[in-house]
């Protein structure tokens, strides 16, 4: 096979993700792949849909193509198809949305469609507005509805058990339409940090909404099942409360669901309700897409001795990419026929763009300026138009998408305001661009990810041994060798604040230009944001990021921006709201725990120790209702939080008493250990016995069950150390602010409700 001499060149972290997650391996585990090989794995699987359409172009040809594009990492396609391409899985799309409908029947059969797709891979959307709210009357057995809400939880907890053998984990997005009568449930659903893990939620807004909340007045809530007004309320205290629990956590998000649906490219086929986990992809029931992303950092010239864009590159890039997706919608070996034959139908794919904030920096032009705005509409509006251009030679070649008729495309003339978003004639794909997160991707690019600014310009890396190394910004570090102000110490300054604004050794024509998340204010995140949109058939991602000192007022102003810049959706992150981000606050040096305790003398191979017990504890008993009898759980505190844990049978003696004592020793053992009580809880809740109980309508599936809802009680009523702890969340370095990945000790980016790790390629979301 001929290549043009292109030798995939990854840098050290890239390698590292890549055997981690994306290299086939043999029978035995042992790696069978190294950059090239994958690249030409998913080049030749890829280019096989060529001779199916019999084309004077030879899959021999595209396979060159394709390889030559991936391994120069100008584009690379979603982790599905770089997993999964010419592998035995051959499940190649990231996005996936399916319908619930409002019977246990349509439910049940949605979770086990959920888990198939988890198990390939892939992530997924819902809807759950069509559930008939909880205390609703269900006419086949005379009970009442337990909502929305409850089976999100039956949902999260399917994700759960199927994600621990899984290649990627399951993610999910549940949305609920604002006007639903379960709607504040919905919005406070995630106020506690152990509950819906697995899932981001948006609220579903409406335009209807929306217009309450500017004129201040009420508006109608709609049983879904019954079609009736049930209540009215003021708009503008729910857009309140949805604000505020955004500020706490981040969640919920907004999507707005008429904007999206305004642009539903089949609007004949069905309404779109919902979105693929991190918002971009607004899908219609069973559909699924896959995704690519050029990277513009390569897209670069320099002509006379000026850094410009590279329109040409871009436009062969642009072209080859669309074909390249459009093949592995006939290539991918989809979860259920449903999906298959929907996809088919519409043919979406999202063609999106990762590197923009380096390709500005090598521009020379702030992240936050005017000049950024313009750059963004004019590439992304570029992509869009040679994207349709290669969609429609497509379409000559092979055929417009079957559902074309009656479709937006399908109209006798282009003009009016349609025309720029939607032109008239034969198209292969329904959708073509999509601007989603690509942590993993970026990664193994190079590259800063997707349209988000640089995270960090410097940061510390802690290493084996408790070592630590400097990790600096390529760009960043060879201008300041090149203009003569680098130096180890200075490197070591801007690591422990990630930004060099306010370091005075920097000069301040650079300090302009490399500017981070946490640099640039919300509004011009959502500037940038919107300026992508304006060029994007599908969504764009973007993670609005706030200080920590952040009032709810600044979280509104966003919120009502996005919708007035005509965004489809918005996603917020305050540093230091999300509980995970606090558990993982460190010292510079591991050597420390957080609150400055030593390790101890090694001795003992530097084991934790559990704190000694004081000679006065208080606490609070919960009677708790097993299939064994009463179990009454005690649990105590101390200034740092829960400290130990006590269980009683009612009935005294028995293996069920001394299994639970056994636990609660356990489980006082790891609380007096600094061991956060919600990760016990996770540990021990869903654990089931032959002999469960009920209480308050509940099931308590075995007395480890009945411990785990204690503790999450307790935890919901007192908070847990780390709550008590938050003040300390602007620590002194950049690695304490931004949290650290639980698997490598590096920093954790947060993007579209997901949170990355630059060094392993870790993510929340898969």
């Amino acid at each position: 096979m001929s290549r043009n001499s292109i030798n995939p060149r990854v840098g050290e972290n890239a390698l590292r993700v890549l055997e981690k997650r994306y290299f086939q391996k043999d029978i035995n585990g042992k790696l069978s792949e190294d950059p090239q090989a994958m690249f030409e794995r998913v080049a030749s699987n890829i280019a096989s849909a060529e001779s199916g359409f019999g084309s004077e172009n030879s899959s021999v040809k595209w396979e060159d193509e394709f390889y030559n594009m991936m391994a120069s990492l100008d584009f690379l396609p979603n982790s599905p198809t770089l997993m999964n391409a010419g592998a035995k899985l051959q499940q190649l799309s990231a996005c996936f949305v399916l319908p619930i409908d409002d019977s246990m029947q349509s439910i049940f059969e949605t979770i086990k469609q959920t888990a198939l797709i988890h198990k390939s891979g892939g992530g997924t959307g819902f809807s759950f507005s069509r559930i008939r709210p909880k205390n609703d009357v269900v006419n086949t057995t005379k009970g009442v509805s337990s909502g929305p809400i409850s089976f999100m939880n039956v949902f999260d907890a399917a994700t759960e058990t199927v994600k621990q053998g899984g290649t990627r984990r399951g993610a999910n997005m549940a949305i609920l339409r604002v006007d639903h009568p379960d709607i504040l449930d919905f919005i406070t659903a995630k106020k506690n940090n152990s509950k819906l893990n697995n899932f981001n939620i948006s609220v579903g807004a409406t335009e209807t909404f929306m217009k309450a909340v500017d004129e201040d007045s009420d508006y109608d809530l709609i049983n879904p099942h019954s079609g009736k007004v049930v209540d009215s309320i003021p708009a503008r205290s729910v857009f309140k409360m949805i604000v505020d629990f955004a500020w706490k956590n981040g969640e919920p998000g907004i999507v707005f669901l008429d904007r999206i649906n305004r642009d539903n490219p089949t609007p004949h086929v069905g309404e779109i309700e919902s979105t693929n986990p991190c918002g971009e992809q607004p899908l219609l029931p069973f559909e699924s897409c896959n995704l690519g992303s050029i990277n513009l950092s390569h897209m670069v010239k320099s002509v006379d001795g000026k850094t410009r864009i590279d329109f040409d590159k871009l436009g062969e890039t642009t072209a080859q990419a669309v074909r390249f997706l459009d093949n592995v919608i006939d290539v991918n070996r989809y979860p259920l026929k449903d999906i298959r034959d929907m996809t088919m139908g519409n043919r979406k794919i999202g063609l999106g763009v990762m590197g923009f904030a380096d390709m500005l920096i090598v521009l020379g032009i702030p992240y936050n300026s005017e000049e950024a705005l313009e750059v963004a509409e004019e590439v992304m509006g570029f992509i869009q138009r040679e994207g349709r251009g290669a969609s429609a030679r497509l379409a000559e070649e092979r055929g417009a998408f079957p559902n074309f008729k009656g479709s937006v495309y399908d109209r006798p003339d282009s003009s009016g305001e349609e025309e720029s978003r939607f032109p008239a004639g034969q198209i292969r794909n329904a959708t073509i661009t999509t601007i989603a997160p690509t942590g993993t991707l970026s990664i193994i690019a190079g590259c800063s990810s997707g349209v988000e600014p640089v995270f960090a310009i410097a940061y510390i890396r802690n290493v084996m041994d408790d070592d630590e190394l400097i990790e600096v910004n390529p760009a960043f570090k060879e201008i300041a060798k090149r203009e003569g102000f680098y130096s180890e110490d200075l490197m070591k300054k801007i690591a422990s604040q990630g930004t060099v604004q306010g370091i005075d050794d920097v000069p301040e024509e650079w300090k302009r230009i490399f500017v981070t998340a946490h640099d640039i204010s919300p509004e011009w995140h959502i500037r940038i944001q919107s300026a992508f949109q304006k060029y994007t058939d599908n969504a764009v991602s973007k993670t609005v990021n706030f200080a920590n000192s952040a009032k709810t007022d600044d979280v509104e102003k966003v919120y009502r921006k996005a919708y007035e810049l005509g965004c489809k959706g918005v996603t917020i992150y305050r540093d230091g709201s999300r509980q995970e981000q606090v558990l993982n606050i460190g010292s510079v040096n591991r050597a420390q725990t957080e609150d400055n305790t030593e390790r101890d003398d090694g001795k003992r191979g530097g084991l934790i120790a559990p704190r000694p017990r004081p000679a006065v504890t208080s606490g609070n008993t919960w009677k708790m209702t097993t299939g064994c009898g009463n179990l009454y759980v005690t649990i105590n505190h101390d200034e740092h939080g829960p400290f130990e844990l006590f269980s009683q049978m009612g009935k005294a003696g028995g293996c069920s008493a001394s299994q639970s004592e056994a636990i609660s020793r356990l489980i006082s053992l790891s609380l007096r250990a600094g061991i956060d009580p919600i990760e016990i809880v996770k540990q021990l809740r869903g654990i089931r016995c032959p002999n469960p109980g009920w209480e308050d309508g509940g099931m308590i599936l075995s007395c480890s069950d009945a411990i785990a809802k204690a503790l999450e009680r307790y935890v919901e009523e007192y908070g847990t150390p780390v709550d008590k702890k938050t003040e300390k969340a602007s620590a002194v370095t950049f690695n304490q602010m931004a949290g650290s990945c639980p698997e490598c000790g590096g920093i954790m980016e947060h993007e579209s409700g997901c949170a990355v790790c630059r060094e392993c390629g870790y993510s929340k979301c898969g």
